[in-house]
């Protein structure tokens, strides 16, 4: 076979979770494991992706092994898996191998970006409360942080995770924009009273000159936001 078709043969297996394949071409070939495909993925970002966490265990045991290898995109292992559903058995292996929580993409993107967006409390905690924690104050390439996306999708629990590990709440990412302004934008009304009663600015104009409250896709939402925030006592 060829180096290219061994190279085909094994992203195949990653991809299918044919652990019997993937252990006989690296018999043959131990230096597969770390040959890239067009994109700079290894074999290690195709199973991530396809959440084949037995070959993960596999390739995570070979000598050399990188936890934190990046693809052409910037992306490790550990930010695949904390954006597939249901692999947080490969996070916790990651991790248990020395996965870096806080590597950025080439987007500034960090696995925590990711798992706010993806609302995965659960995940969210262990990055968070993990040793060393991830940091909620990272910001990417757009001047977003973790909080600013889960304000977007409107998860309440999230937002009130990441305020409780330092999050910034106020700050303004590349538009302007503070977590608020992307809570009321997409009419998330429960989010957007959870950041003004934990503080959150009404004052702050994003580059078009909107207020957060402008934003509001609808009448309803801004009713609500309104009258709720009156019941609070929050001055708007």
């Amino acid at each position: 076979m060829s180096d290219q078709t061994d190279r085909f043969a094994i992203r195949a297996a990653c991809r299918e979770g044919k652990v019997s394949v993937v252990e006989s071409l690296l018999n043959a070939d131990p230096k597969l494991a770390y040959r890239k495909d067009d994109d700079g993925r290894l074999p290690i970002h195709w199973a991530a992706s396809f959440n084949q966490l037995e070959i993960v265990r596999v390739l995570t045991q070979l000598k050399g092994f990188d936890p934190d290898v990046q693809d052409d995109s910037g992306w490790t292992p550990l930010m695949i898996a904390a954006s597939v559903k249901d692999a947080e058995p490969i996070v916790d292996l990651l991790l248990s191998r020395g996965a870096s929580v806080d590597d950025k993409n080439n987007n500034g993107q960090t696995a925590l970006h990711f798992v706010a967006s993806k609302s995965n409390l659960d995940l969210a905690k262990k990055l968070l409360e993990g040793s060393p924690p991830a940091s909620a104050r990272v910001r990417d390439k757009r001047g977003q942080y973790a909080i600013h996306r889960a304000a977007a999708v409107g998860s309440v629990p999230m937002v009130t995770l990441l305020l409780k590990h330092r999050s910034p709440l106020n700050a303004t990412d590349s538009s302007g924009q503070t977590p608020l302004h992307h809570a009321i934008a997409e009419g998330h009304g429960d989010t957007a009273v959870a950041l003004l009663k934990a503080g959150a600015e009404t004052d702050k104009k994003d580059q078009s000159g909107y207020l957060a409250l402008d934003l509001a896709p609808d009448k309803e939402v801004r009713k609500y936001i309104v009258q709720t925030a009156e019941r609070e006592g929050i001055e708007l």
